[in-house]
């Protein structure tokens, strides 16, 4: 089941194919753009938070207007610009000045055609004992202070690196099993040429002969025999109900968007509280993803890729498979993105919704009675995967039927590998397999949060569990007159969370610490809860622990660029014009530019219309068993009703004796299953 809207009836709506096409031919036609003009980004330019909330309230549809942003090859030069659909005209136009717009697909496919067909770079897969028909090269971003000296770095720039398959028999991530380390093309992505080849020289001269091939394609493995099939089904169909790019289930509410940056983009996220639609979110996004390296060696060490402001989650998105990337009953939503040359392109299926199972939801066994209650627990799943070269990465957003949303990230995929070196280092990489290594590396992904808990102004505090120590300078929550009271705990049993209310964005950057329970609660101090009196709310918890810190170096070329990675938490005062962690265009940018640089101003985020950013930092220390395709390794975040609601929201989900024949779906093994009764 699958949808794509052709019209825009809410101002959210994604761009159809028609207002695509027809924005492009706006700009190009009134700002001379040349034959050689490339598209990198048509998208919806969301209205102003303002505009939309005037909108809500029964004011004027806001503008439709388009953002573009271009690549002119014959001028050597960047732009962006607002397109109004409402008057056909260009409203904004400007010269990027600082970094460059990320890379697109047509270019990958450019730098591997440019790099393997250049001599100097055939002649240096010979000297590792390789054939330069069967090398495969990847275009990474070039990224700022790695750019060698004599390059212009006002050039559009990528830098490629290759692989190469064993034989004529493999084929396309197969080469993943044979890097050509060493070998460094950096491309001129305008002239389509390369402009400089670095050749660090061959680590084994026998890169064929001395590195195996591990195959992971279901033809060229002897697949396992024992496996039953599992079907998930649905005979009556779901329980959500699609209007548009709308969803309702179970309360919740939800608008579903998309765009080439972030991909799935989720707004005006609400519940219906016994009649009372209740906001929690107005916007969620993954806004950027950096896969950093942390291995010294100069193949490795200038290897800092930022996803998404350098590639487009969005635009390199699967168009997902039923049955396996997404399970049961499911509805898709297509993605209308555009070309190089300005053209609509569909990615069908690129967003899945479907609901799961996911086990115990309540239950109590009440002995005196004999009564089991027992209910289980369903979840809202909204996805989509994007493939960044090498790596899979899945976003998984869960509603659950007890209030609380989780974001999710599942990394999969092949590890970028090299070859090791005589001393065969460990601790900055780890052997995955005869003279191959995989470098210890991170991925920080950061999720954008723009809370409106029960309303606009918002505020947030961070929640330790502190110890009592014995003695006079233990803590007591209730101040006592009595003098002589020595021991606030005397049997050694006292503890209390202690919340800190943040005041100003500088005093909200934070670490997550697991041993002190650590976490925050957005919380609207103008509403209150009827039962408890205390705010209403929700916790942003963190996943399995296993959220590190990020050691690069003050002052290093990755924490210019990325310096919101330092922190897990930040948190901000709203501003429409910041969207993006590490600033607008941070591919060939020298860095500085994003949350750090918003967050200097010190606004107060007190009771105030905020943004909170949360970074997932994902430590990879690889092991054979992550190659030659890394079983999916999960990080993930929860929000949690805090206070929100007056007792638990899912007391009223039925058993599955209610809604269902429990003994008509039991299965063979069990008794019998008869679906034609």
């Amino acid at each position: 089941m699958s949808h794509t809207d052709d019209g825009s009836d809410h101002p959210l709506e994604p761009l159809a194919p028609t207002e695509i096409e027809r924005s492009w031919s706006i700009a190009t036609e009134e700002r001379g753009l040349s034959e050689d003009a490339r598209a990198i980004e048509i998208t919806l330019a969301e209205p102003p938070k303002a505009a939309l909330r005037a909108f809500e309230d029964g004011g004027p549809k806001p503008e439709r207007r388009v953002r573009i942003v271009a690549r002119d090859k014959t001028e050597g030069a960047s732009y962006e610009g607002i397109v109004s659909l409402d008057d056909e005209a260009v409203v904004e136009w400007s010269e990027i000045e600082r970094g460059q717009p990320r890379m697109i697909g047509e270019e990958f496919v450019e730098v591997e055609q440019t790099v393997t067909e250049n001599e100097e770079f055939r002649e240096a897969v010979r000297r590792r004992g390789a054939d330069p028909d069967l090398a495969i090269v990847t275009a990474w971003s070039a990224g700022y202070d790695f750019v060698p000296e004599d390059i212009d770095r006002e050039r559009r720039l990528a830098h490629g690196i290759a692989w190469v398959q064993g034989d004529a028999e493999d084929e396309g991530a197969e080469a993943y099993n044979r890097p050509l380390s060493g070998i460094h093309a950096w491309v001129d992505l305008d002239d389509r040429e390369v402009v400089k080849l670095v050749d660090t020289g061959p680590k084994t001269e026998d890169v064929v002969g001395t590195l195996r091939t591990s195959y992971y394609r279901e033809e060229k493995r002897d697949l396992r025999e024992d496996l039953e099939p599992y079907n998930v089904i649905q005979p009556e169909g779901p329980s959500w109900e699609v209007d548009g790019h709308t969803v309702e289930w179970q309360n919740w509410r939800v608008r579903v968007g998309f765009n080439h940056r972030e991909g799935l983009v989720l707004h005006d996220v609400s519940y219906d509280d016994d009649g009372d639609e209740r906001t929690i979110l107005r916007r969620a996004s993954w806004p950027e993803v950096v896969t950093a390296y942390n291995d010294p060696d100069p193949d490795h060490d200038w290897k800092a890729p930022f996803d998404v402001g350098e590639y487009g989650l969005g635009r390199l998105a699967n168009s997902l498979s039923e049955g396996c990337d997404c399970l049961g009953y499911m509805h898709y939503w297509d993605a209308a993105l555009n070309d190089a040359d300005g053209n609509a392109q569909l990615i069908p299926n690129a967003i899945c919704l479907h609901e799961e199972d996911y086990g115990l939801l309540w239950k109590h066994y009440d002995w005196r009675v004999g009564d089991h209650e027992v209910r289980r627990n369903r979840r809202l799943v909204i996805s989509f995967i994007s493939t960044i070269g090498n790596y899979d990465f899945g976003f998984y957003w869960y509603f659950y039927q007890d209030g609380s949303v989780e974001g999710e990230v599942r990394l999969t995929g092949c590890n970028a590998t090299g070859l090791l070196g005589d001393d065969r280092e460990t601790g900055y990489a780890e052997t995955i397999g005869p003279g191959h290594k995989s470098m210890l590396h991170q991925h920080v992904f950061n999720c954008r949060l723009d809370f409106e808990v029960d309303g606009p102004k918002n505020t947030v505090q961070e929640v330790n569990l502190r110890e009592v120590p014995y003695g006079p300078d233990g803590y007591d929550p209730t101040p006592h007159a009595d003098a002589d009271r020595k021991h606030l705990n005397p049997h050694g049993n006292a503890a209390y969370v202690d919340r800190t209310r943040f005041e100003r964005e500088s005093e909200a950057k934070r670490l997550t610490d697991t041993h002190a329970g650590r976490y925050w609660e957005i919380v609207n101090e103008d509403v209150r809860n009827d039962a408890t009196g205390e705010p209403v709310g929700y916790r942003l918890m963190g996943g399995d622990g296993t959220n590190t810190a990020f050691p690069m170096q003050a002052g290093s070329g990755v924490v210019k660029r990325a310096g919101f990675a330092k922190k897990h938490l930040w948190v901000t005062r709203y501003d429409d014009d910041e969207r993006y962690p590490a600033g607008e265009y941070p591919n060939q940018n020298p860095g500085g530019e994003g949350l750090p640089a918003w967050t200097e101003a010190d606004r107060s985020i007190a009771d105030e219309d905020l943004v909170v950013w949360y970074n997932l930092c994902q430590t990879h220390v690889s092991v054979p068993e992550d190659w030659p395709i890394l079983p999916a390794k999960i990080v993930s975040f929860k929000l949690q009703p805090a206070h929100f609601f007056e007792e638990n929201p899912a007391i009223d989900v039925p058993p599955e004796h209610a809604i269902k024949d429990v003994e008509k779906w039991k299965t063979e093994r069990q008794e019998s299953m008869d679906l034609d009764e």
